[in-house]
């Protein structure tokens, strides 16, 4: 009969059930007030480490020079065709795999070595024209002091490590001062005091801070477009979507139904409808487009200049051209064009003389379906600004 469970650890004093007991209401619960205090003491112990960190390379001469002198070595390396190789262990070496994704983004080609693997056949990825990213806060870390004497004499290195003296850092003892670049990313207050276990949470937050900064300044300084690059390796997920050309909208889109604009009523003077029936019919009009029959139209932004007059009983035929415009003065345009077609169109053509006369502010757009019918209208001023109609004349 096998051993179970209970049997093979009877003897052990230590020895828990499988499912643990719930503990009663209190026991081992902090209150709220702790568990929010810890939470912000977190944050603020991180916060002050970027601060110290921003410090630091605002106006420390020797850090901003180490800073300059790692965009040179990484910049020389991607224009002869060489490649930026991440290290690093533990926390540290996630910090180095975002550094690499980052650089990627922007087609600065990396990769990420991990210390171990590469005493086990993964230093032959390092090539002659590469340049070697080590990421240790201590600078110290056994599995990258023992990878060092390994790597080619002529590798250069750039460490992101808290010393800030390099001949203190132990990562440079054994190698050219020429081919070794410090950059110091100190924390203000040791992790293990600040919280009482040595987990890296200020010093990686340090560390990621810095290699954005890094990966960032590198690719304005290779790149005359970075964006351009950064949404070309980039075409998935939401910052893909957010990039990818918007699909052109239509004319047919922005236009307003002929047919949904209401039309003046006035069956009691002879004379015709007044300003003041087009006003009452405007406030009425979801578009604010009127007409006061069926082939002549008055745009919203006429609307507002005939409200402006002192003499509402004044009859709307009285008033002069532009305000009421006949359908056959407006201008047609296909509903399919794009916008952007539709306004290159229109300053080409008030570059002419001709084009000048009838493309002009107040004009009115006739928008036609795919059946060749005038089915919609648009003001000129909705795709062309007054600005650019005056500069055009």
């Amino acid at each position: 009969m096998p051993l179970s469970y209970g049997a093979k650890v009877q003897n052990n004093p230590l020895r828990l059930p499988l499912t643990p007991p719930d503990f009663p209401d209190g026991l081992n619960k902090e209150g709220d007030d702790d568990i929010i205090n810890l939470a912000t003491h977190v944050i603020a112990t991180e916060r002050d480490a970027l601060t110290n960190l921003h410090n630091l390379y605002h106006s420390d001469p020797a850090a901003q020079r180490s800073f300059k002198q790692a965009l040179h070595v990484i910049g020389k390396t991607w224009r002869q065709g060489g490649r930026v190789i991440v290290t690093g262990m533990g926390k540290s070496g996630k910090i180095g795999q975002k550094f690499v994704a980052t650089l990627n983004s922007f087609g600065i080609r990396s990769a990420f070595l991990h210390p171990t693997e590469a005493m086990h056949g993964d230093l032959g990825m390092i090539g002659l024209d590469d340049t070697l990213v080590i990421l240790t806060y201590s600078g110290r870390t056994p599995e990258i002091l023992s990878l060092l004497p390994h790597l080619p004499a002529t590798l250069p290195l750039v460490a992101v490590t808290s010393h800030e003296d390099f001949c203190s850092c132990p990562l440079f003892t054994s190698r050219s001062s020429k081919l070794c670049t410090l950059l110091p990313a100190p924390i203000p207050r040791a992790e293990v005091e600040a919280f009482g276990v040595p987990t890296p949470t200020s010093s990686t937050t340090a560390a990621l801070a810095l290699t954005d900064a890094l990966a960032l300044v590198l690719a304005r300084q290779l790149h005359p477009n970075p964006s351009a690059i950064f949404h070309h390796y980039h075409p998935g997920g939401a910052i893909g979507a957010s990039a990818a050309p918007a699909e052109p909208q239509l004319m047919e889109l922005i236009a307003t139904r002929v047919d949904d604009v209401p039309i003046i009523e006035d069956r009691h003077r002879q004379s015709g409808p007044t300003i003041l029936n087009a006003l009452l019919t405007a406030a009425r009009s979801a578009s604010g487009w009127v007409r006061p029959s069926s082939d002549t139209i008055i745009a919203p932004q006429q609307i507002q200049r005939i409200g402006r007059r002192a003499d509402l009983n004044q009859p709307l035929n009285s008033l002069e051209d532009m305000i009421v415009v006949e359908k056959l003065d407006w201008i047609s345009i296909p509903g399919a064009n794009s916008i952007q077609e539709a306004q290159q169109w229109i300053l080409h053509m008030r570059q002419t003389s001709r084009g000048r006369t009838f493309l002009k502010s107040g004009t009115i757009l006739g928008i036609v379906d795919s059946q060749q019918c005038v089915s919609g209208v648009v003001e000129i001023e909705e795709i062309i600004d007054e600005d650019q109609l005056q500069q055009q004349l």
